[in-house]
């Protein structure tokens, strides 16, 4: 138990340095207005979904880091300036940019090199696709439950994100630190309590007991390949360079390889909730706001791999 003790708070403390000064220099920035300054760039789609001018601030964050924008939101709704059902659906938003950043730093530079055109290209576009079904989804539920009279188009940006012409950086960053530190230490204490429970479930062999092999065997996935969706599981980068060479040297058809990624997908994102998403969500919305985003998160990631794994069934 103590070895489980040490490897938590290991993994606790080399996550939240990172947490931390992200939340500082988002705070400091949000101080200094700077985000308000470009904000008007998600004003559309902010418009659009009814939801709140401050969504169009937090999204602009969420460019650069989700978690530091989420931590905005829960602030807000703790102060009662925005509803829960707002701060809802403005955390879906912000889980958006992901997709698309993510083409860029590793879907380009990792998955279409690795996999080829075809089995990257489609991949990627499978990544993008969740995006945009998450971006529809809050447009469509914003319009349909948030009153327009609430939109960024008619509300003024609210004052906690308002440039302050006179404030100095000395001022910002003491600001910064105060209004940060009660989330920051909400954060770190949920998330040591939840990576202890996802570790435990894991020694204790309860995370591994779902077995892939009968699957793989029930959709004709070649032998070859069992090792590759196996990994990828446990780590999609080093599943997809195991699958690589199998589709270069023609171990695989590029119809199979993509079988294999979304029935692999399917095993991947429920741990990856678990593992990541849960302790995030949770430590900064509480358990039944929190787990209610990864559910729906984790809900419509799948759905969207279980599509395309139907559609290329049916295809073969």
């Amino acid at each position: 138990m103590l070895d489980l003790l040490l490897q938590t708070l290991n993994d606790t403390v080399s996550t939240m340095i990172t947490v931390f000064i992200m939340l500082f220099l988002t705070g400091l920035m949000v101080e200094m207005g700077t985000f308000q300054r470009i904000s008007h760039l998600a004003r559309p789609l902010i418009s659009i979904s009814h939801l709140p001018a401050v969504s169009a601030s937090t999204f602009v964050i969420s460019l650069g880091s989700a978690l530091a924008a989420n931590t905005v939101i829960a602030r807000l709704l703790a102060e009662g300036q925005l509803t829960e059902r707002q701060a809802f659906l403005s955390a879906i938003m912000n889980s958006v940019p992901v997709y698309f950043r993510e083409l860029f730093t590793y879907q380009l530079a990792f998955v279409i090199p690795v996999l080829g055109i075809f089995v990257g290209g489609a991949y990627a576009v499978i990544s993008i696709a969740t995006g945009l079904l998450k971006l529809a989804l809050v447009l469509s539920l914003g319009r349909a439950y948030l009153p327009a009279d609430l939109s960024a188009s008619s509300v003024p940006p609210l004052p906690s994100l308002l440039p302050s012409a006179r404030k100095s950086l000395s001022e910002a960053a003491k600001k910064s630190l105060r209004g940060q530190s009660r989330i920051f230490l909400r954060i770190a204490g949920l998330y040591f309590i939840m990576t202890f429970l996802v570790l435990y479930l894991s020694r204790e062999g309860i995370l591994q007991s779902l077995d892939v092999i009968p699957l793989a065997q029930f959709f004709s996935i070649p032998p070859e390949t069992i090792i590759p969706l196996t990994i990828y599981v446990a780590s999609p980068k080093a599943g997809i360079a195991l699958l690589g060479p199998l589709i270069q040297n023609g171990g695989i058809s590029e119809t199979k390889a993509l079988i294999v990624l979304m029935l692999g997908s399917l095993f991947m994102l429920p741990f990856y909730s678990l593992r990541s998403l849960l302790p995030n969500y949770t430590s900064v919305f509480g358990m039944r706001l929190g787990l209610s985003l990864v559910i729906i998160s984790t809900t419509i990631s799948v759905a969207v791999r279980m599509s395309v794994l139907l559609m290329l069934l049916i295809a073969t």
